[in-house]
């Protein structure tokens, strides 16, 4: 797989807060071929990466953040590379080669920690048409994306309608609900009240990884590993539903040689650490060794921020100039997105004028699907790619066939 990857400087950038980046730096990856008409924008969520697709190269990230999406994006997979020319880029704010708080600021040659500039899903959109500028790339067959990514999606179909035929968000809404606020807020208090967070400022005079994650400092600073990892535990409750837990953990105590990753209570000894226990921290324990507080925080800040209808009365009005296609995705499970929000943002898009499928997949994985079942997703991305929303594997939950023949009750994917 032909495979372009390195950083973009994009020069003084000037975010939606009002506050530039004097030499705003853009990590991506692109794979395949251009040829003018083909090029498709894959947007990650929350904590991916630019590496969105497996290859040769040892990469040094782990965890989501390589190749995060590799069961999709890749040679005869439903993001076809021998076919389209895909992009990923990692948005401002991140810790994988783009610009972020553990990034060298060039005024002071130290790391920005919270001295970098609060960042939105449009700052993000607005670095991603800049970098499509510097590869050559004016208009984008699709635009592809999960989670904050399938915002991401939506706001290219806002800012940038003329530049982009087809948009696909999923396991997205316009807006995320107060329950995720209040879990997201949770999360970033874990994070600000680890004595090693230090008001952001925990990088050590010489620490500079902006490639991810924290480094080691030279005079004895900590990140505030406890702190995030909570942060992420509260994460990855909301990315799974009550069904899958179920069937994955159930009440079982876990196995003996099972360590418990945070202090416990004098009373914890008498009582079983429980295998969802030990998962939680195990991953949250992967996560704080490759990404960044700082970071987590920016990213859920400009996630939580997001709402589609700003600056318009609607989020109708907001699509209303884009006049293309829309595959809203969603899955049964995830209440993280739910269909619901998912059936109003399909219908905020067809009241703006564009053709829309909201196919919905039946589902008990909650949010995560969209990461881990990559034959529940295939099919009706291929071929919304392909054919849009007339494409043979794409349904649509309202019973309104976009093709103008009947729509199965459930995708035969699912089945």
């Amino acid at each position: 797989m032909n495979v372009d990857r390195g950083a973009v400087s994009l020069g003084t950038v000037e975010f939606e807060c009002g506050r530039s980046v004097p030499d705003l730096e853009v990590a991506y990856e692109a794979y395949g071929e251009f040829t003018g008409e083909n090029a498709v924008l894959v947007c990650h969520a929350l904590t991916g990466s630019q590496h969105v697709a497996g290859h040769d190269r040892e990469t040094d990230t782990a965890g989501q953040a390589r190749a995060w999406w590799g069961d999709i994006v890749g040679p005869g997979k439903a993001v076809d590379t021998t076919e389209y020319y895909v992009v990923c880029a990692n948005v401002p704010g991140s810790c994988y080669g783009t610009s972020g708080p553990p990034a060298e600021d060039p005024e002071t040659g130290e790391p920005y920690g919270t001295d970098f500039p609060p960042v939105t899903v449009a700052d993000w959109t607005s670095a991603q048409r800049l970098l499509l500028d510097e590869l050559g790339v004016p208009h984008l067959h699709a635009v592809v994306g999960g989670s904050v990514g399938g915002m991401n999606v939506l706001q290219w179909g806002k800012q940038h309608p003329d530049h982009v035929g087809k948009l696909a968000p999923i396991a997205a809404a316009a807006r995320l609900d107060p329950q995720c606020l209040a879990l997201d807020a949770i999360a970033r208090r874990a994070i600000t009240t680890d004595p090693n967070w230090q008001g952001g400022d925990y990088y050590g005079v010489s620490a500079s990884d902006a490639s991810g994650g924290s480094s080691d400092s030279s005079d004895g600073d900590e990140p505030p590993r406890d702190g995030l990892a909570l942060a992420r535990q509260v994460g990855h409750v909301m990315y799974l539903s009550k069904d899958s837990m179920a069937q994955k953990f159930g009440r079982r105590a876990a196995g003996r040689d099972a360590v418990r990753s945070f202090p416990t209570d004098p009373a914890g000894g008498f009582f079983p650490y429980r295998d969802v226990e030990s998962y939680l921290d195990y991953n949250a324990d992967r996560f704080a060794d490759r990404f960044d507080a700082n970071s987590y925080l920016y990213l859920t800040r400009a996630m939580d921020n997001y709402d589609l209808a700003e600056g318009f009365d609607s989020d109708a009005e907001a699509l209303g100039a884009f006049d293309g296609e829309v595959l809203v995705m969603s899955f049964s499970a995830d209440w993280h997105f739910t269909v619901e929000q998912a059936t109003a943002l399909a219908d905020a898009a067809r009241e703006a004028g564009a053709d829309v499928a909201h196919h919905v997949v039946d589902s008990d994985h909650g949010h995560d699907a969209f990461l881990v079942e990559p034959g529940s997703v295939g099919p009706p991305l291929s071929d919304f790619l392909a054919d849009g929303v007339a494409g043979t594997s794409v349904t649509d939950a309202n019973d309104t066939p976009a093709t103008g023949g009947p729509v199965p009750a459930r995708s035969p994917d699912t089945e």
